[in-house]
């Protein structure tokens, strides 16, 4: 079975996309965001277990309540992006980590690899928030691009930042 399923989720920050194959989360999105995929072939699931799953999960995370979460993650792309959005798994709750940190993690402290080639690959993350590309931040903790908007990506570090301290 090769179908993908599709469902619209409502969270603070407006609606989310989310795909599914199987048991295992292929997609997270906000709708419209950039790099927004075309859906046209998918098969709308609304309330299948992993949608409600996610829905409960998201709605705890937005509370400040959820900080870690156990779902299959299957996102589609390149072994860079692969290697990158790997990565970003390992950045904490409340944690963040810049673009060239990660280039420096992908060719083991030497300076060949470039900021921007991991900021390309962080920017096409396919799964928002639960592979946390939000918390990824330019030189000097600037706030750079974020595919679903800067005013989503400064609102979810405020909540996490804002949560950490009770952990």
């Amino acid at each position: 079975m090769n179908n993908i399923y599709t469902s619209l989720i409502d969270t603070p920050l407006g609606k989310m996309r989310a795909s599914c194959k199987e048991e295992t989360i292929t997609g997270l999105w906000f709708e419209g965001q950039k790099y927004y995929p075309d859906t046209n072939e998918w098969i709308e699931a609304g309330e299948n277990e992993i949608f409600k799953l996610l829905k409960i999960w998201l709605h705890e995370y937005f509370a400040g309540r959820q900080k870690a979460h156990n779902f299959l993650l299957s996102p589609s792309g390149t072994p860079f992006q692969i290697k990158v959005w790997e990565i970003l798994r390992q950045i904490k709750y409340g944690q963040s980590m810049s673009y060239g940190d990660i280039a420096k993690l992908l060719s083991c402290n030497s300076s060949k690899m470039s900021a921007q080639a991991v900021g390309g690959a962080v920017g096409h993350n396919p799964i928002s928030i639960l592979i946390p590309c939000h918390r990824v931040l330019g030189a000097n903790g600037a706030l750079t691009g974020y595919a679903g908007g800067i005013d989503k990506k400064q609102f979810l570090l405020k909540l996490e930042r804002m949560h950490e301290a009770e952990r």
